[in-house]
């Protein structure tokens, strides 16, 4: 069995299926993450009860932030793994095909997917970094580590900060992009794509990325318009 999943891994299939697997575990994530985020326009009480909870979910059968601390490895793993099978399929496909397509349709096409998942992803990763230097680490927030979850986030989106406000909207909007292509690729990848299925999943894709999109940019979006304070 060790030899046979990286002999699977090693070719093309297994790879877009690491790929599928480990976006839908990032999918799920932001899902959640989402909800949480949104806890916000429900108060201060609310949204510091979720964020104490984060830390203390699993409590007394094991210690604080050990829940929190296995899904960061898992999330961490599948980020890993997500990003080096895309760079491996990447690699093989301008190796299989140095000569482009003479259509030009076909190739514009799978160019903006290819830009948007490449650019897009490097984007992305920066705002991971910040986001976690952020409201994670408290390094680059106005108020560090010595007040609320929720006061940190107001702090952070404040409107004298619109350009972080800025950087995240664009980036949340790459990360739908993202996901709109992804989570198609993946219904193609794993084999539910069918004639009769397809109109049903990429409204689907469309609907995921757009509601997430949607869900992400409306909390620093209220606190910089000071809808939320």
């Amino acid at each position: 069995m060790a030899i046979a999943i990286p002999a699977i891994y090693r070719s093309t299939v297994g790879k877009k299926a690491v790929m599928a697997v480990t976006g839908g575990i990032l999918v799920l994530f932001l899902i959640s993450h989402m909800i949480g985020n949104l806890k916000i326009f429900f108060g201060a009480e609310d949204f510091n009860h979720y964020a104490h909870w984060l830390r203390t979910v699993g409590e007394p059968a094991v210690p604080r932030r050990t829940v929190l601390t296995l899904i960061e490895v898992v999330l961490a793993v599948a980020v890993v793994l997500h990003m080096w099978s895309a760079v491996s399929l990447a690699r093989r496909a301008s190796a299989a095909r140095p000569v482009k397509y003479q259509s030009k349709k076909k190739s514009h096409a799978q160019g903006y997917a290819t830009r948007t998942m490449r650019y897009g992803g490097v984007i992305i990763a920066f705002y991971i970094v910040w986001h976690l230097l952020d409201l994670t680490f408290f390094v680059v927030n106005p108020l560090g580590a010595d007040d609320t979850p929720y006061q940190r986030m107001i702090a952070g989106f404040d409107p004298s900060r619109w350009y972080i406000t800025a950087f995240y909207v664009v980036a949340v909007i790459l990360v739908g992009l993202h996901l709109h292509h992804g989570i198609w690729s993946a219904f193609q990848t794993l084999g539910l794509r069918t004639p009769r299925s397809e109109r049903l999943l990429r409204g689907l894709a469309v609907s995921v990325a757009a509601l997430l999109t949607l869900g992400f940019v409306a909390v620093p979006v209220s606190i910089t318009f000071g809808w939320v304070s």
